[in-house]
């Protein structure tokens, strides 16, 4: 994980920490999340993803907090992020963050889109700098 985050800030130093609108589309368009949008997306879910470092796995817990949705995000490397950006975009859950490391913050974009049994997982990191994807599993109640 140490490795994963320091290939972010290094991108992001390298890059100056945003790419030009000519280098990055037009983000999707995003819309409020409804209780019946966030109903697929609830719970505890483990987070399992391949970056140009190698592998990594998070935690996330996506629940309502006064009427409103909020995911929890955790790592080995990582405290617990509280994440309250959260839109939609077609099916996908769009969450919008930025962590801090080293008094460096790093902007993040997590997408998650459902499949018939899991989720894919998409991280991009500072516009692009360094990406991440893999799958979602549900942490199953028993």
């Amino acid at each position: 994980m140490f490795r994963l985050l320091t290939g972010v800030v290094v991108a992001v130093a390298l890059l100056g920490g945003a790419r030009t609108s000519a280098q990055s589309p037009a983000p999707a368009a995003s819309a409020q999340v409804t209780a019946a949008d966030a109903a697929p997306f609830l719970g505890d879910w483990t987070l399992t993803v391949q970056g140009p470092n190698g592998p990594a796995s998070y935690v996330l817990t996506l629940k309502w907090d006064k009427e409103k949705l909020v995911g929890e995000l955790s790592s080995e490397m990582q405290p617990q992020q509280v994440i309250t950006d959260i839109s939609k975009s077609d099916k996908a859950l769009v969450l919008n963050y930025s962590f801090d490391y080293q008094g460096t913050p790093v902007p993040t974009v997590l997408t998650l889109t459902p499949t018939p049994h899991t989720m894919n997982v998409s991280f991009d990191f500072a516009g692009g700098a360094y990406e991440m994807g893999g799958t979602a599993t549900k942490k199953v109640v028993k």
